[in-house]
């Protein structure tokens, strides 16, 4: 009964689909060349042989499932690849990354009509969604051609799992059309299993498989030789709510560091303008990467609203705060910065890495703070104290290291169903 308002619903919205894209274009979240791939109308031809459809909603799935892309291809020659994602950032990061025999698209909206023509095209053998994608009429179609489909890294939050707890014939359904489900971490394993579904074997998080960011090596040298012997600290993929928070942390620390660098890199870059006038009206000099290459000797904070720089950021600065932790976002992937040697700091709400913050926890691998305060002195810490920051840097890196096998894991779990499509 509740599928069936979905799709009525779903049915209905036709008309208004192209004024939501059209808002959505204005607004910088869609590419106005590739609006017709959110219909389902493909841009590119299929290619021949086996295709694997990976679908990856944004930049974090991205970045974790890149690694498991180049197991597929690498699995046999024949397989191709499609990747898609749903966010204009992520598709610019996915056509940097891309390997040979990979292709991208943007992931159709979820209207039967644009389910079928995005199926009929690509024809995929086999399906892959990374972490928390559940789509009602995309699902049920899959289910009704035969398609095989996975659902790795997968993610099922204390607040979703009340969500769907209101609807339980309807989640049951739709999780029973997975093959499997490997989750993240015990708690999204209990949750899953909780709502009924089966097939569920916790293997690791993917992330902790990918390889770190990549720097350009001359931006990287220039950034270096700009900073010289600056203490320099970064923020990383912070959200409205916490820039004012590093801002004022940044004042109290400079009071005792002369020459602090603060690099402010935000989750979306596209509130870069807004963040800079945020800090310069707190009193500091900031410029913005995307304007300015290079920081001067003046300036106080650096806000990197750029995309595909972090690699740059976590190689400059020793000590990281990791962003999304001081408000109640749930906090960002720790494992990138674990994995270049920073010493990790993040605020009282890691809860979308539970099982990543009590290994980091447990090895003293990290500083967990309560507040923009206590962010102040640990970070003050951490710069002043070079022996305490190696450890802890080290500390990290070996978790990071512990858990580099995750991808085999999944690979061996979904042969069954890659098998079949290479008879």
């Amino acid at each position: 009964m509740i599928y069936a308002l979905y799709r009525g619903l779903t049915d209905a919205a036709g008309p208004l689909v192209p004024l939501l894209l059209a808002r959505r274009t204005r607004a910088g979240r869609e590419d106005p060349a590739r609006r017709g791939e959110r219909l389902g109308n493909a841009s590119l031809d299929r290619p021949p042989g086996p295709v694997i459809w990976v679908h990856a909603a944004s930049v974090g799935e991205v970045l974790s499932v890149q690694v498991l892309v180049r197991r597929l291809l690498e699995r046999d020659p024949r397989i191709s690849v499609l990747v898609t994602t749903g966010t204009v950032t992520s598709a610019r990061l996915v056509a940097e990354r891309l390997p040979d025999r990979a292709v991208h698209q943007f992931a159709p909206m979820d209207r039967m009509a644009f389910v079928r023509r995005f199926l009929d095209h690509w024809k995929p053998d086999l399906a892959i969604w990374v972490e928390s994608e559940i789509w009602p009429n995309m699902l049920t179609e899959m289910e009704t051609r035969g398609l095989p489909i996975a659902l790795v890294n997968a993610r099922m939050s204390e607040r979703s799992f009340r969500r769907w707890r209101r609807l339980p014939r309807l989640i049951r359904r739709l999780l029973g059309i997975f093959r499997v489900i490997l989750p993240w971490d015990e708690r999204s394993a209990r949750n899953f299993r909780a709502l009924g579904a089966r097939g569920v074997g916790t293997v690791g998080n993917l992330k902790f498989s990918s390889d770190p960011p990549d720097a350009d090596l001359e931006e990287l040298a220039a950034m270096r030789a700009a900073i010289g012997r600056r203490p320099v600290w970064l923020a990383a993929s912070t959200h409205p709510g916490e820039e004012a928070q590093i801002a004022e942390a940044h004042k109290a620390l400079a009071a005792k560091r002369p020459g602090l660098l603060t690099i402010l890199a935000p989750r979306h870059p596209d509130r870069g303008a807004e963040i800079a006038g945020l800090v310069e009206g707190m009193g500091l000099r900031a410029i913005r990467r995307s304007e300015t290459a290079l920081p001067e000797a003046g300036t106080d904070v650096l806000v990197a609203d750029t995309i595909g720089e972090m690699g740059i950021w976590l190689r400059v600065c020793p000590v990281s705060f990791i962003g999304g932790s001081l408000v109640p976002f749930g906090g960002h992937n720790p494992i990138e910065a674990a994995q270049l040697g920073a010493a990790l700091v993040y605020g009282p709400h890691m809860t979308n890495f539970p099982d990543i913050t009590a290994q980091l926890g447990q090895a003293r691998a990290a500083m967990p703070v309560a507040d923009a305060a206590a962010l102040t002195v640990a970070v003050g810490r951490l710069l002043d104290d070079p022996l305490e920051r190696r450890r802890m840097a080290r500390a990290a890196a070996a978790v990071a290291q512990r858990n580099r096998g995750v991808v085999s894991t999944v690979m061996a779990t979904l042969e069954p169903l890659i098998t079949p499509i290479l008879a």
